[in-house]
Formats: C-alpha cells, sequence, structure tokens
C-alpha cells in the first residue's frame, strides 16, 4: 500500500481572505475526514438515547441500565488504547474504516438484543469500538496538516462534530417515537458511509516504523505529555458534568423542567456553529498552552457560576460562559498532542489522550453525585476549582510544550 509524504515546514503567514482564512489551505484528504465526520455524527442517535431506550423499549430497571452503561464505560475506558496501538502498528485508514464497520455491527446487534446477557454483551462491544476512530482521526489531521494549521484543522472537526450532533439530537428524538430501531440502522448507516469515505478518499499516512518505535512506554516517560495529559484529565472532569450532574442538578434542584433544561442547553450547540468558525483562524495563531489555559479558565468560571443559577435565564448565562471557554479551546489540543508525538507514536499519544476523555467519563458521576449531595456550590465550586488548577497545569507546560513545538 503506498503512503505519502504530506509533514511539510510552515510556511510564512500570507495575507489570505477571511473565508480562505477559516477553510482555505487545507489538503482535499482532510476535507473528505471532515465530511465523513460530519456524516457520522448527523446520524449519532443511539448513544444519547441509550437510557431511555433501555428503561422503555427493553423494560430494563434503573439498576440494571445502570449497569449496562458502566459496562459500556469499560469498553470505552480500553478502547482508546486499542486504538492507539492499531493506529500506528496497522495504518490510520484501516483503524478508522473498520472501527466504523464494527461500530455499525454492534450497534445493530445492541438493537436486536433482547435478554440483558446480550444486551451487556453488545454494550461493551459498542463502548470498544465507537470511538477507536478518534486516535486515528487526530492522527490522520497530524499527518496531513502543517503544524501552523493544525489548530485551525482540529477546530473545524470539531465543529462538524458539533453541527452534526446537533441535528442528529433533534432527529433522533422525533424518530425515538416511530420506534427506536430506526436510531440503530441509522447510526449503523452513517458509521458504514464514513469507513466507505475514508477508505476511498483517504490515504495512508502512517510512517514506517522504526526498529526502536517503541510503545506505550515512550508516552509514560514523556513528561510533557503526561502533564498535558492530567491537565486534559481536570479539564475533561469539568466538562463532563454537562452529560452527567448538570442535568440532574437543574431538574432536581432548581426545578426546571425538561425541556427548559433542553432550551438553555441548545444555547451551547447554537454558539459553538455560529462563532467557532469565525475565530478558529485567528486562535490558531495564538500561543496553544495559553489559548489553552485561558479556555479551561473560562470554563471552570462558567461552571462554578452555575451554583447561583435559580432559573432559565440564569442557566443560559452560564452555558453562555462555559461555551465561550469550549470554543476557545477547541482546536488545540490535537495540535499540542500532534506536536509532542513523535510521528510513529502519533496514535498511541492520541490513544492516551483520548484515555484521559474516557475516563473523566466514569469518574464525573462517581465525583459529581456526592458533591451534588452536599449541595450545588460544593458541585459548582469544585469543578470551577478543577478548571483553574487544570489552566495553572497549563500554563505550566506552556515553556516546555513551546521547545517542542519549535522542534
Amino acid at each position: 500500500m503506498s503512503r505519502i509524504a504530506v509533514e511539510k515546514p510552515s510556511d510564512p503567514p500570507e495575507k489570505r481572505s477571511f473565508v480562505h482564512s477559516m477553510v482555505g489551505g487545507l489538503p482535499r484528504p482532510f476535507w473528505a475526514l471532515w465530511g465523513g465526520t460530519l456524516v457520522n455524527r448527523l446520524g449519532t442517535m443511539v448513544v444519547p438515547f441509550t437510557g431511555v431506550y433501555l428503561t422503555q423499549s427493553r423494560g430494563l430497571s434503573l439498576a440494571a441500565a445502570g449497569l449496562v452503561m458502566g459496562v459500556y464505560g469499560a469498553g470505552s475506558l480500553l478502547s482508546q488504547l486499542l486504538a492507539g496501538v492499531l493506529t500506528d502498528r496497522i495504518g490510520r485508514r484501516a483503524t478508522l474504516s473498520g472501527g466504523m464497520l464494527a461500530t455499525a455491527v454492534s450497534m445493530l446487534a445492541l438493537g436486536y438484543s433482547s435478554t440483558l446477557p446480550a444486551i451487556l454483551a453488545a454494550m461493551f462491544a459498542l463502548g470498544l469500538v465507537i470511538d477507536v476512530y478518534r486516535p486515528a482521526s487526530n492522527a490522520l489531521v497530524a499527518d496531513l496538516v502543517s503544524p501552523a494549521e493544525r489548530p485551525r484543522a482540529y477546530g473545524l472537526l470539531f465543529w462538524g462534530i458539533n453541527l452534526g450532533y446537533a441535528v442528529g439530537m433533534t432527529t433522533g428524538g422525533r424518530l425515538a417515537e416511530l420506534g427506536f430501531v430506526w436510531l440503530f440502522w441509522i447510526d449503523a448507516i452513517s458509521c458504514v458511509v464514513f469507513a466507505a469515505l475514508v477508505w476511498r478518499a483517504v490515504p495512508e499516512t502512517r510512517p514506517e516504523a522504526k526498529k526502536s518505535a517503541g510503545g506505550f512506554g515512550v508516552v509514560l516517560r514523556d513528561r510533557v505529555m503526561v502533564g498535558f495529559t492530567l491537565v486534559v484529565l481536570g479539564h475533561a472532569l469539568v466538562y463532563a458534568q454537562t452529560m452527567t450532574m448538570l442535568p440532574v442538578a437543574m431538574t432536581e434542584v432548581v426545578k426546571l423542567s425538561p425541556g427548559q433544561f433542553g432550551l438553555a442547553m441548545a444555547l451551547n450547540g447554537v454558539l459553538i456553529v455560529l462563532v467557532q468558525p469565525l475565530v478558529s483562524a485567528w486562535l490558531g495563531r495564538r500561543d496553544a498552552a495559553r489559548t489553552f489555559a485561558t479556555g479551561v479558565a473560562v470554563m471552570g468560571l462558567g461552571f462554578a457560576m452555575t451554583a447561583y443559577v435559580t432559573s432559565t435565564s440564569g442557566l443560559a448565562v452560564t452555558i453562555g460562559v462555559w461555551t465561550a471557554g469550549e470554543i476557545i479551546v477547541a482546536g488545540v489540543p490535537g495540535a499540542v498532542v500532534a506536536a509532542l508525538a513523535p510521528a510513529h507514536l502519533r496514535g498511541r499519544y492520541s490513544g492516551v489522550f483520548g484515555f484521559a476523555w474516557s475516563l473523566a467519563a466514569v469518574l464525573a458521576p462517581l465525583l459529581g453525585g456526592p458533591l451534588l449531595e452536599l449541595g450545588p456550590k460544593a458541585l459548582w465550586f469544585t469543578m470551577g476549582g478543577v478548571g483553574a488548577v487544570s489552566a495553572l497545569g497549563m500554563l505550566a507546560l506552556g515553556p516546555a510544550v513551546r521547545r517542542r513545538q519549535a522542534t
């Protein structure tokens, strides 16, 4: 299988039009990857409605549904490390396409499973394969795009994911009323389309393996990467509250209705879709460490402000604040990982980065639940503190990250 050399030194900055600064100058294979990601996210309907499906369609108790979701989380923890190895060993394109095909099969298996053992097996498999594409996708962008353009490229992927997810969530809610089987088939088909598009339109970019290539030991001995992973874990713990304790706190403590909560949360997607592509190129030219620290600090502030929310409008204000932080951060982490990783280990580095997010998804409810029982201020001030510590940690890593980016 032929491979192409795509790593290029940064060119001197040129004066570009506004539109070109947003979307111009990126290679065609990147846009194939972006298009596949968008299609896949448009079809992402199963996971957000899994709890509803398990309890309403399959009649599981809350305890049984919680067990199933826990098994899914266990699979997710393993997936990123496995995907990192596969990305470096068998290639970016094969790992991404294979992971999407495996996800399609797992989706359909879950949709047609009716007994608890079968559902548990299908959910573990789904957790294991659904995010296999992430390390491969991150490595592909690093291989295809010059260092100067990577923050913008990763930011555009982030934008496409959010655009597709917003549409998919809206459509999925309506289709669920017609029957959950529709969700599984549409999700599976979108995975197959993503796999086919990448296989046909994206070249394999994996560098030839070196005799002393090493493995995860190399990543774990990289102190800068370990420090950055801990910073990302703190950031992810804060962000994961949007899917774990924030809905509970707003509906059970503040007493907002699900409709009111959903209306306020819609602001997050609207702001990302409208604002993020406008500022992506500008943010990409800023210092990565300082940008990341600023974004995480703003997110922490937004979550700390949640302690004082008593209404839908108040929640919307806090969502606006932490969404601003999310937009600032968007394209930075992938660019930092790409700068830190040797080309032949980009899959493993991306896998460790993804593992931090999977671990945060498991830890967030375990940490957030007891804190919320102590009171909203205990939870949200703690999240604000975690964001502040993560921001300070990123600033401390800044000089080392800049040295690695310069080499």
